[in-house]
């Protein structure tokens, strides 16, 4: 009886769980947002973002320094909510550590004599595209999920398609402004403390607080002019997408995976000008899913092109989450539910988050596979054929990246800049007897022998022992050892014990 009870209510759960998200989420992810756009222009416009920028930051060193005085008692983190976090889990060691209020949320200035943009780490994608494409200007990699932050992508890690010709999002990065253990605030770049600057990214906040970064601008042009081909067979599929990746003619190269032969290959520069009838403005709330868009690419027999406005095309993933949305809102595509409520989507990840029961989360857990994998772009049809093998997820999202061999916690095993991919994993495995430990350990253990990596936002199943294999702690211990152990280390912020 109570088995079945427990089934029933996982199946009202999961199944039904659009009823909650449609009635409450989607308004007051809305709301939110619109709240949150409101602040953000008074505070740009009306106030002195840098003198508050300041007097915030020395609010961060008087905790640490306070910290300090009481003993160093136990390791300190940021008590930005779990929940606020464009990730899956939650963070168990929040509980046991000293939390360090860090509100900064603010663009502090740009300059476009030296081309660059200061914001401080919370400041999101959605924010940078709506405040500098009107002003005529972007950063070189934006990755396209408006609630990413700038943070997030420092201390984690950041891709775009425009990645072939940048790199990460560190690589755009010009400098940070860290607050470290001692309450001292430093600025680092790669000629002024430069083991720090290259320790930072992929360090998720064990190296010290960071408060400011400047970032590369570059000119932005008002639309995309992007070019789909459908591709069959996995081979024309790897050999189609090298070659693209190449050409750095191509401001813009991405591909969704179909299946393991069938693919859309999209290409798109920036431009000023718009073919007649060609406009799709893909960002509008009525229109079609973008992943849906592309799909309907496989039935054509030629290559395809639009033009599709900056802004849009940055977010072109964020209306549906890439596809992860169908699986929660199954009819969210259907023109009826779009023309309805489809200019509140999407609800937010964080709320979604929060909102999930243990039941929920277990389901998913058990039942969902959400990773991003990064290897060797020569590596691509082995590595589809292993991940079909091991989940069976479709679409598959593929996006190339110039990996630079500058120092620290990622770069190639070999000399020189290398061509990787990274491959998205999202959605429910179809494969018989999935089992998400075993599972994925596999494909980490796959991952390592071709010298790629991991996205840490993930769950991460490797001990401690194979994820240092993985990853070059050379230059993270060397900084670490200057008085920094009042963080805790990477691994036990990341590995799936960590989080809930």
């Amino acid at each position: 009886m109570d088995k079945g009870c427990e089934t029933f209510t996982e199946y009202v759960l999961i199944n039904y769980r659009w009823v909650f998200v449609c009635l409450f989420l989607l308004p007051i992810s809305f709301f939110y947002d619109l709240w949150f756009y409101l602040r953000n222009w008074v505070v740009f416009n009306l106030t002195s973002a840098p003198k508050q920028h300041n007097s915030k930051v020395k609010y961060v060193q008087k905790q640490i320094r306070e910290w300090a005085s009481n003993g160093k008692r136990t390791q300190i983190c940021t008590s930005r909510p779990g929940w606020q976090r464009v990730c899956f889990r939650q963070p168990k060691y929040k509980s046991t550590m000293t939390n360090i209020e860090v509100d900064l949320v603010d663009i502090l200035e740009i300059d476009v004599d030296k081309k660059v943009i200061r914001v401080e780490p919370r400041v999101s994608m959605g924010q940078l595209t709506a405040t500098l494409i009107p002003l005529g200007w972007t950063i070189p990699v934006l990755p396209e999920i408006d609630d990413l932050t700038v943070g997030g992508l420092v201390m984690g890690t950041g891709i775009e398609s425009s990645s072939h010709k940048y790199g990460l999002f560190q690589h755009i990065c010009q400098s940070f402004e860290l607050v470290l253990s001692d309450g001292s605030l430093i600025k680092c770049s790669k000629d002024h403390n430069p083991d720090i600057f290259y320790a930072v990214p992929w360090s998720y906040g064990t190296l010290g607080i960071l408060t400011a970064v400047e970032i590369k601008l570059i000119p932005a042009k008002k639309y995309v002019k992007l070019t789909y081909q459908a591709i069959n067979g996995a081979e024309n599929i790897a050999n189609n997408f090298t070659k693209a990746s190449k050409n750095l003619n191509n401001e813009f190269v991405e591909a969704l995976g179909y299946s393991e032969d069938e693919a859309v290959i999209m290409t798109g520069t920036m431009t000023d000008e718009v073919e007649n009838d060609k406009l799709n403005a893909i960002g509008r709330w009525y229109k079609p899913w973008f992943f849906l868009h592309v799909k309907g690419m496989l039935k054509e027999n030629s290559l395809v092109t639009e033009y599709i406005p900056l802004r849009d095309y940055y977010h072109r993933h964020t209306r549906s989450i890439f596809w992860e949305l169908q699986d929660i809102i199954p009819f969210g595509n259907n023109p009826i539910f779009r023309l309805l409520l489809g200019w509140m989507m999407p609800p937010k990840i964080s709320l979604l988050k929060l909102t999930q029961t243990k039941t929920v989360k277990k389901l998913y857990e058990n039942n969902h596979v959400l990773q991003d994998m990064l290897v060797p772009i020569e590596t691509m049809t082995n590595s589809i054929n292993i991940f079909k093998k091991t989940f069976n997820v479709f679409p598959l999202w593929f996006c190339p990246f110039i990996l630079s061999n500058n120092p620290g916690f990622v770069h190639p095993k070999s000399d020189g800049n290398q061509l990787y991919i990274d491959i998205g994993i999202y959605g429910v495995p179809k494969v018989k007897g999935f089992k998400p430990k075993e599972d994925m350990r596999k494909i980490e253990k796959y991952v390592t022998e071709v010298n790629g990596f991991q996205m840490l936002y993930a769950d991460t199943y490797m001990t401690k022992e194979e994820f240092r294999r993985m990853f070059d702690h050379d230059l993270y211990d060397k900084v670490r050892k200057n008085g920094v152990q009042a963080f805790p280390d990477i691994y036990d912020k990341v590995s799936r014990s960590a989080r809930d």
